[in-house]
């Protein structure tokens, strides 16, 4: 199981999907890109992330997973964009 980003609590919401992108980008573990890919869908669902998520280009990013082998992030990029 993946552990929580290092992020310093003042950072606020930009600073903690900053750290998720992140790991997602940087970790070698699929297990790790499944949860945090998981945890950014979630994120989608509210309307108040989105500036975050554009700034960020999370949207790319469940794209590009979209033709992952992991049928797993495929999955959870679909539900993000639902």
């Amino acid at each position: 199981m993946a552990q929580k980003p290092k992020v310093d609590p003042h950072v606020g919401r930009l600073g903690y999907l900053q750290a998720l992108v992140t790991e997602f980008q940087e970790t070698q573990s699929q297990d790790a890109k499944e949860q945090v890919l998981a945890n950014l869908a979630n994120f989608a669902y509210d309307p108040s992330n989105y500036e975050y998520l554009r700034q960020l280009q999370v949207l790319d990013l469940f794209l590009d997973s979209l033709s992952e082998e992991n049928e797993a992030l495929v999955e959870f990029a679909i539900a993000a964009a639902f």
